[in-house]
């Protein structure tokens, strides 16, 4: 299997074919010229029979190496991810079943249920909102009723529907796989690879697989743990992480504060750090416009896609005489303010990335994840897994990781053993010279020739 990773062969079937050719593979695997090699199937099924620990013990292995030879210091890290074509195809896609009676199976739920409890609205709301997406979403698309055949290409098979989603498809080939695409890219089915590399020599400390419908956001904490898990029996703390826009949200800011670690990420675009022409009040938690009226905090609520906001309104009496009306709220009764309850974080992190510092730390950034990341991607295999399921996408990231650790490694030492050979060189060759000197000395003064005419300077 490492031999894959570290030769970029995507296939099992490769990879028994390219062993057989090279003898340095053969010395390397441990066998002889004319022993035969496992058939290709073997490495499918011990992939599978191998528990994810085995693959998390081996790249903890190789970053202990790593560590030893100090090439990782661990207090800063940068973290990204990139997208891992699975092992499954857009075709293989079918239609989820929706329920058509959404309260006659909220019924059955409650009477399934032990304790008797009642199914809260906000369930009964989701059901309903996927019910009614999935409508939506299937306006105008071949196929979507009962009574209507799907159209077929010139070649005789069904056209894809246009618009795919998570909610409404799955693939049964591999159910842990997600559409996902990125702008300029064709939609397929991915999973999501996260890493974090440590900014001294680049080195891979953390990596782990994800699904690729979760939001980078929402694997900070899972990456962050696993960091700091893999630096933890070496006695290194993280201080600072380094991510781009797409790791931030409250939940991220929060499980860095947690960790005690400072992170600079850009907030996200939505963010707004003041109001023009309104001033917040911490004191009183309100906002008061530039004409002296209130804007009270009314009530936190969460939205359609369950953000959690903090409401602020004025009262209608003082919109419906200040002049400025029209232009601050139009045909609007009252002046209305939404933040999200996680404002004091984005607060602190916008404070943050207006420092030189961390001008300095997205530049560092990029030139640290985003080359390992293309390395990773276009020489080390992660770009498509050939197995299936999230335990084998995880095992398939770190297989990755490991490859990449284990060359560096090789590449770190070969440069101490070179620059050692070069030391020991040097001293030789003063020590010789030394030698010849004192020699030819020796033998002037026994020939009674002085030194001054030798070495009149």
């Amino acid at each position: 299997m490492l031999v894959g990773y570290i030769e970029n062969l995507g296939s099992d079937r490769k990879i028994i074919e390219h062993a057989s050719m090279r003898l340095d593979i053969l010395f390397f695997i441990g066998y002889d010229l004319d022993e035969e090699l496992p058939w290709h199937s073997t490495l499918s099924r011990t992939r599978k029979l191998y528990g994810e620990d085995v693959f998390l013990s081996l790249f903890q292995k190789v970053l202990s190496l790593c560590i030893a030879k100090g090439m990782v210091s661990g207090k800063r890290q940068a973290i990204d991810s990139a997208y891992i074509k699975a092992n499954a195809s857009l075709d293989s896609l079918v239609e989820k079943q929706v329920v058509a009676d959404t309260q006659t199976f909220l019924d059955e739920l409650n009477e399934n249920e032990e304790d008797q409890h009642i199914v809260t609205e906000q369930n009964k709301k989701l059901v309903e909102e996927h019910h009614n997406w999935q409508k939506e979403a299937y306006k105008g698309m071949p196929g979507h009723r009962a009574n209507e055949k799907p159209e077929n290409d010139e070649d005789g098979n069904s056209i894809r529907p246009k618009y795919l989603s998570n909610y409404t498809h799955y693939s049964p080939t591999d159910p842990d796989a997600r559409i996902s695409t990125k702008p300029g890219k064709p939609r397929q089915l991915n999973y999501s690879g996260q890493i974090s590399v440590d900014t001294k020599s680049h080195v891979i400390c953390g990596a782990m697989a994800d699904y690729a419908d979760k939001r980078d956001s929402q694997s900070l904490p899972a990456i962050l743990v696993n960091t700091i898990d893999n630096l933890k029996p070496h006695d290194i703390k993280i201080n600072e992480v380094l991510a781009d826009t797409g790791y931030s949200s409250g939940t991220a800011l929060k499980a860095l504060e947690f960790q005690q670690i400072i992170g600079y990420i850009p907030n996200f675009g939505q963010y707004k750090p003041t109001r023009e022409g309104f001033t917040y009040d911490p004191e009183n938690d309100r906002y008061i416009c530039s004409q002296g009226a209130y804007l009270p905090y009314k009530k936190t609520y969460a939205d359609r896609k369950g953000n959690v906001k903090k409401h602020y309104r004025a009262s209608s009496l003082n919109c419906k005489k200040c002049t400025l009306r029209y232009v601050c709220i139009g045909k609007s009764n009252e002046k209305t303010i939404e933040d999200t309850i996680d404002k004091a974080y984005y607060d602190r992190m916008h404070e943050r990335m207006q420092t030189d510092k961390a001008r300095i730390m997205r530049k560092l950034r990029q030139s640290t994840v985003e080359p390992v990341l293309g390395t990773l991607v276009n020489f080390l295999n992660m770009k498509r897994i050939n197995t299936r399921g999230i335990a084998q996408a995880n095992k398939h990231v770190l297989m990755a990781a490991l490859a990449y650790n284990l060359k560096k490694y090789m590449k770190y030492a070969e440069r101490e053993r070179n620059r050692r050979l070069l030391e020991v060189k040097k001293t030789l060759e003063t020590a010789c010279l030394s030698s010849f000197s004192d020699f030819l000395l020796i033998v002037f003064r026994f020939l009674g020739i002085s030194n001054r005419i030798l070495m009149p300077n």
